[in-house]
């Protein structure tokens, strides 16, 4: 169990609502769906109400700064069998990467590869005290695009299982970079507190481990906000659905 799974739950009832395809910048198609991801017919790019405002928001913020500038939606709601298909498809994607055979592995590296996987996928759980967050429909994985509708590079793409997924990792140098990874990273990291910004702005938290993972109400987002306010008991308002 995860610590923000204990946050309790007290469902608020709203709707899960489209995300407007013209306001922001989408992969069409989805990327999981490429993956025959079970989705059902739903739409993974649907999120509750209140998340689709907060969206609208972060959007506006942004343009403040960066005039035709637009948050990339790169994945909003999972149903909880979508959930299990792309920890299944990562587990096997990484055992291939680091050199082994999925129907050879000792429990010993199962179990390791497992530990991996689960630092950046929530358990595909079915309990309704503890759904996914990206099931709940107040979950976001997001980017930016320019003016020029190119994506603005974050130095790790999304989904990427190492630390350099971490929202600060490109916050401190390394006294063995020159000046043009120093210059890199500078940028990756302005890139990252710019969306970053502009989602918190809104109304939003950010996954500690995932540059493009945001949420609002769901467990996460309430346990984070219970630690910026320690002497007030937040409760998270949307549960899977």
């Amino acid at each position: 169990m995860k610590p923000y799974q204990r946050i309790p739950i007290l469902e608020c009832g709203e709707p899960l609502l489209p995300i407007p395809m013209e306001l922001f910048a989408v992969e069409d198609p989805h990327p999981y769906v490429k993956l025959s991801a079970p989705y059902g017919g739903k739409s993974p790019y649907s999120v509750r109400q209140g998340v689709l405002e907060g969206l609208i928001r972060a959007q506006d913020y942004l343009q403040q700064l960066h005039p035709q500038w637009r948050i990339q939606i790169f994945d909003a709601y999972r149903p909880i069998a979508v959930q299990q298909f792309m920890v299944d498809y990562t587990f096997a994607e990484t055992v291939q990467a680091q050199g082994f055979r999925l129907n050879q592995l000792t429990p010993e590296q199962r179990q390791a590869i497992l530990e991996q996987v689960y630092q950046f996928w929530a358990v595909p759980s079915a309990d309704p005290k503890m759904p996914p967050p990206h099931s709940t429909g107040a979950a976001v994985d997001v980017t930016l695009v320019n003016d020029q509708g190119q994506a603005v590079d974050m130095g790790s793409p999304i989904d990427e299982l190492s630390p350099r997924s971490y929202p600060d990792h490109f916050m401190s140098a390394s006294t063995k970079e020159d000046s043009r990874q120093q210059n890199l990273r500078e940028t990756f990291h302005r890139n990252r507190q710019l969306l970053r910004n502009a989602m918190i702005r809104a109304g939003f938290r950010q996954h500690p481990h995932e540059w493009w993972h945001f949420s609002q109400g769901d467990q996460m987002w309430a346990w984070l906000m219970g630690l910026e306010s320690l002497d007030t008991m937040i409760v998270a308002r949307y549960g899977s659905v």
